[in-house]
């Protein structure tokens, strides 16, 4: 009701007090086309379309350029999948990447017997961010998560391309799931969430106020998914961690680094849970035949000497299955929304997507790019440049490595169409429902 003119400043007034902020406190969003740099919405299609080497003619391109079909045309690997998403693991903790101190020997003895990626890129600096890039595959847009957003039920994603083959989706969770919306996102996208409440007391040996300790949450997990494979039901198990988080606070006499005394205990701790975690499946009838992807939700970092510092959103991906994945590294430039179809191609899906992301090992090769974004800021990492959109309609493209402006040249401009092509078309298509996997309830 407050838009009842064209003078913006004239229905901020009017919106000026409680209505505005009722609206901002249930939104939870940034209205882009508003505050950032737009271009005309055919060119952006255009643009979209390009990156799935679509049609450019006109008349061919919809209004959902990001909805094709995936065809795969060797046998679908109908194997279990358990996805691990690692609180704040930065690539920088494992020797892989050139640490020195001995904090990841687990990950990094799986880094050498799968799938390594070595330049896959963050969207975000919270967790909310990276469940929504692994979930959705969707840039990461002005303001929250969507896993915070309203009317972010019945959205495609890769649970939903699960499930269409027979299996269960499963979101597993070591804190209370009500927090940070976790419960009602999965749960409204068609996940069995299941969190600490799901475990006794004499089941916990360590908890502080994130949420019991990982190895705890693993241990919950093979639980569930034994009951699931007793069943026969295949299963996509989402497994979020949290122990490395302050106070970094765990069960005593597990590595050699004292509770309570820092970052790198940690992530020696949890380092040392997907270990523990990794040898109980490996007993597991169902271990031949799963697929096992390790990834972070987001680095340690945040700020640097630049807005979007790419160092601060590396992380690392790691696929493990034994008898299905040959060890190796993807050098691959790579952002976190491109894990879903990367593993849904790894497993030879055919589906109709609307995935932004891309299959790292197949139509990423053609177009290596990043997108990350930190609140207010929205960026996007190609070709060693950072393209960063900002409100009032703001760009800057800077130097990766230094952070000084770069030239305003050619690569630039054709950088910035890029950025500005990705969030609006992305942000449009949230704002009208076209995410949605089936009409809203």
């Amino acid at each position: 009701y407050k838009e009842f003119s064209n003078d913006a400043q004239a229905n901020e007034i009017a919106g000026n007090g409680y209505f505005d902020f009722w609206h901002a406190f249930w939104a939870n969003e940034i209205d882009y086309e508003r505050f950032y740099k737009t271009m005309p919405l055919q060119r952006a299609l255009v643009t979209i379309a390009d990156e799935f080497a679509r049609p450019r003619i006109e008349a061919e391109i919809s209004q959902r350029p990001f909805e094709h079909t995936i065809v795969n045309t060797e046998p679908k690997k109908l194997l279990n999948v358990v996805l691990v998403s690692i609180e704040s693991f930065s690539a920088e903790f494992m020797a892989a990447f050139g640490n020195k101190q001995n904090i990841t020997p687990a990950t990094d003895k799986l880094a050498t017997e799968g799938l390594l990626f070595t330049q896959l890129y963050a969207t975000g600096t919270r967790t909310v961010r990276g469940l929504e890039a692994l979930t959705l595959s969707v840039p990461p847009t002005p303001g929250h998560s969507i896993v915070k957003r309203p009317n972010n039920d019945n959205l495609f994603t890769i649970g939903e391309v699960f499930k269409e083959s027979g299996y269960e989706p499963l979101y597993f969770y070591g804190g209370y799931s009500y927090f940070d919306n976790m419960n009602a996102f999965f749960s409204g996208n068609g996940y069995t969430v299941i969190d600490r409440t799901a475990l006794k007391p004499d089941e916990i040996h360590f908890a502080n106020i994130w949420g019991v300790a990982d190895e705890d949450l693993f241990s919950l997990a093979l639980r569930e998914l034994d009951k699931r494979y007793a069943a026969g039901v295949k299963f996509f198990a989402h497994v979020m961690t949290t122990s490395n988080h302050r106070p970094f606070t765990y069960p005593e006499s597990r590595i050699d680094i004292a509770s309570k005394s820092g970052r790198e205990g940690g992530v020696k701790y949890t380092d040392w849970a997907i270990g523990n975690f990794v040898e109980r499946a490996r007993t597991k009838p169902w271990f031949d035949n799963t697929l096992f992807i390790f990834v972070a939700d987001h680095t340690h970092k945040g700020r640097g000497r630049q807005e979007l510092p790419p160092e601060n959103y590396h992380i690392p991906m790691i696929v493990y299955a034994p008898l299905h994945v040959k060890p190796g590294r993807v050098d691959t430039l790579a952002s976190q929304i491109d894990v879903a179809p990367t593993l849904l191609g790894l497993l030879n899906f055919s589906y109709r997507s609307k995935f932004f992301g891309h299959d790292i090992l197949r139509e990423g090769q053609r177009h290596p790019r990043a997108l990350m974004a930190n609140y207010l800021t929205v960026g996007y990492y190609e070709q060693g440049r950072i393209v960063e959109l900002k409100p009032n309609g703001r760009t800057r493209v800077v130097d990766a490595v230094t952070g000084r402006e770069a030239p305003d040249d050619a690569l630039s401009k054709e950088l910035i169409d890029d950025t500005i092509s990705y969030y609006q078309v992305a942000s449009r298509a949230y704002r009208q429902g076209e995410l949605r996997n089936r009409p809203a309830k």
